[in-house]
């Protein structure tokens, strides 16, 4: 009796696993709140606006070497280098589908350009953000940690 109840658990679980969506139901503002990016060296905040979800840089681990704020130095507009990193807007215009969020946008102040960009969370406290040019499959996956 034993194998049985053991045999069919086993069955259960494989199923729940190769299931797609199943293992973790996600609904829209499972997404806002505080998140590490990779390496650790930000945070960036997600909240809702409007029915899209955006995201803001709250905090850097290391200014700039004088002390001075660090400024949107790479930005491919010459007006814009001035601005500060701290509280600039990195993620713009992402909309809920299913179990993700797309038609978004991120801007990386590390080379001064913005990419098309979907996220995904792989599960409560791990949120993929894959940003590319033209299409996905030609982008890079960050793993970010919820703070």
């Amino acid at each position: 009796m034993q194998k049985v109840l053991t045999r069919s658990f086993l069955f259960f679980l494989s199923v729940m696993l190769l299931l797609p969506g199943v293992g973790l139901a996600v609904s829209a503002n499972d997404i806002v709140g505080t998140w590490v990016t990779e390496g650790g060296k930000s945070h960036v905040q997600i909240s809702k606006q409007g029915s899209q979800y955006v995201g803001k840089l709250i905090w850097l681990k290391e200014p700039n070497r004088d002390g001075k704020p660090k400024v949107d130095k790479n930005n491919g507009n010459a007006a814009l280098r001035t601005r500060p990193v701290l509280g600039l807007s990195l993620l713009q215009g992402f909309v809920f589908k299913g179990d993700h969020w797309e038609n978004g946008k991120i801007y990386n102040p590390e080379d001064g350009k913005e990419y098309s960009c979907s996220l995904k969370l792989k599960n409560a406290t791990t949120l993929e953000v894959r940003g590319y040019v033209f299409n996905p499959a030609l982008g890079k996956t960050q793993t970010w940690k919820r703070k």
